[in-house]
């Protein structure tokens, strides 16, 4: 079972070493398919597709078994309380952004850890105006690329995938020769991906989005406290998911110490730092007859422009 999906299936594998689909991929898509269930006056999100890249029999088993799954995500939400709605709430806040950088001018959108990430294919006006670059470990790519065919008989044409181990590749080699423009306006978008990278990896990473975008670029990530990913968190639930993480072989690498985001990200080439608290999207998202669903306060969203 996937932390970051509350997903029935399980992984022993690590990612950087992992040769099929990634279960945390599939977790995500549970979730977005999870809200997208609910009533259109209550869900976060909605992803049409999402359900699509989940195993069939998780399905089957769910409608076959509704008291023991009703059991088992009481457990996982006694474990990690408030962490499925931060994560739905999460996609929704992403969403928001993209739709919103589209709206001032957005030509390039870079997906990196994209999994069975559909905004290319669910928001609108991205097809025909903004080209998008969807990043990811080739086991996980081939089979969202053969669901997007089946999906959609075709591939889209705006956009290019580009099978890469962020931790093991070269992302600006591919990414050019993927058709990938330094001069356009781009969104870099890194969603649940960040604690699972190396400090190395997400310098890296940054490095080029700062060096190597266009005027008005930004990047959007999500990050857990410094405390939480090195154990020095006093909180049962830093330590449930430090934990999980690490038995299932996903373990988290990275965190930002509290307070210091701005500096962090300043101090690598960008201004304009937004961070959005727990308390934030709890007010964004979560009111009127969402109003006692409980967040996550350790997973923050955080967005930077390029200087």
């Amino acid at each position: 079972m996937e932390i970051e999906g509350g997903s029935m299936t399980g992984s022993g594998t690590n990612s950087t070493a992992r040769a099929g689909p990634s279960r945390m991929a599939e977790g995500m898509a549970m979730q977005r398919a999870a809200e997208s269930m609910r009533p259109e006056g209550e869900r976060t999100c909605y992803d049409p597709y999402a359900i699509h890249f989940v195993d069939p029999e998780v399905l089957q088993y769910a409608a076959a078994h509704p008291a023991e799954v009703e059991a088992r995500l009481a457990e996982m939400e006694r474990l990690f309380p408030g962490l499925d709605n931060s994560i739905r709430a999460r996609t929704r806040y992403f969403d928001d952004v993209v739709e919103a950088r589209r709206n001032g001018g957005l030509e390039q959108l870079v997906i990196l850890g994209a999994g069975y990430d559909t905004r290319a294919y669910r928001l609108p006006g991205l097809e025909g105006q903004v080209r998008t670059f969807e990043v990811d470990h080739p086991g996980t790519q081939r089979f969202k690329v053969g669901k997007v065919r089946e999906l959609f008989g075709g591939l889209p044409e705006h956009v290019a995938y580009v099978p890469l181990d962020l931790e093991r590749g070269e992302l600006g080699d591919q990414l050019r020769a993927n058709g990938y423009s330094a001069a356009k306006r781009t969104l870099f978008v890194l969603e649940g991906l960040v604690m699972y990278l190396t400090p190395k990896t997400v310098d890296e990473v940054l490095s080029f989005v700062a060096h190597h975008a266009g005027d008005g670029s930004a990047v959007l990530f999500d990050y857990y406290p410094a405390s939480t990913v090195d154990g020095s968190s006093g909180l049962e639930v830093a330590r449930n998911i430090r934990e999980f993480t690490r038995a299932v072989g996903e373990p988290l690498r990275f965190g930002i110490p509290d307070g210091t985001i701005v500096g962090f990200l300043e101090e690598r080439g960008f201004s304009r730092v937004r961070d959005v608290s727990s308390a934030e999207y709890r007010r964004l998202y979560f009111h009127g007859r969402n109003a006692g669903r409980q967040v996550c306060d350790l997973l923050s969203f955080v967005s930077a422009e390029v200087r």
